[in-house]
């Protein structure tokens, strides 16, 4: 019998639980929509003793910087399959260059932005989980169109910056892979094969939807949040070789294009 218990059970996790479940696991998990406290000790306890699969989607915590599951539970872990849902925010800014897996982190450099994940990581890459490094998550309920719709969509006048992002059943079907074939313990990027700017993307969703792009701004017009603008410090292409060669992973909205397309048609 295979059992997934899942610490945070969020817009991503919530989508992997669907497949686990269709494909006949028994999946746990902690978080407001899931069926465990993460605050009673026992109940999370009991979970892991009937885990055959144990992964977190939960990121560090703002305050402590500390990764809340390892803090409070890793001690207890037992020995299993282990995931981790991490970010590749982990590389910092290079400036437009492409990262992969050996690409050094910002815990390994000491320096850059986001040092709480980039520790996070290397924890979890310590404790010989699977590590899925991704960058920006969009699917179903969580993509430009409902930006543009909302009236919140921006162009930025950054004619270089380009971003790599993947769509959610793509991470999905990533970790299945990496279930499926109990691949070896170690940092996977699940990014699709065009990293491209966030002007193209918001330009495209106008074109389906048949609507003029917003005005071009620059950063400061935008009065973009504190997390917007760090999102806009960082610039990197991220390298997804590595998923396809050793997960046999492909991505099934390969571009932001097919992306968009499947989520309006």
């Amino acid at each position: 019998m295979t059992h997934m218990l899942i610490f945070g059970l969020g817009y991503t996790a919530k989508r992997l639980a669907e497949r686990l479940r269709g494909d006949g696991w028994t999946v746990e998990a902690t978080g407001s929509a899931g069926d465990v406290d993460f605050t009673d000790r026992d109940a999370v306890l009991s979970a892991l003793g009937r885990a055959t699969h144990v992964l977190s989607s939960v990121p560090p915590d703002r305050a402590s910087g500390l990764d809340p599951v390892l803090n409070t539970y890793g001690r207890d872990f037992p020995e299993v399959w282990y995931g981790y849902l991490s970010s590749t925010g982990v590389y910092g800014d290079m400036r437009g260059a492409w990262v992969d897996e050996h690409t050094p982190t910002v815990a390994e450099t000491g320096a850059g932005r986001r040092n709480a994940r980039a520790e996070a990581d290397a924890l979890w890459v310590k404790l010989s989980a699977r590590v899925f490094r991704l960058p920006g998550i969009y699917g179903p309920g969580r993509s430009a169109f409902e930006r543009i719709a909302a009236g919140k969509a921006r162009r930025i006048d950054m004619p270089d910056q380009v971003f790599s992002r993947v769509h959610v059943d793509d991470i999905v079907s990533g970790v299945a892979a990496a279930l499926s074939s109990d691949a070896p313990a170690g940092a996977y990027n699940l990014a699709d094969d065009l990293p491209a700017s966030g002007n193209a993307v918001i330009e495209e969703a106008c074109r389906l939807m048949g609507q003029e792009p917003p005005p071009l701004q620059t950063l400061e017009e935008a009065n973009l949040s504190e997390m917007a603008l760090g999102f806009y410090s960082e610039n990197r292409r991220v390298a997804n070789g590595k998923a396809k060669r050793i997960l046999g992973w492909e991505p099934r909205y390969p571009t932001y294009r097919e992306g968009l397309r499947s989520l309006l048609f």
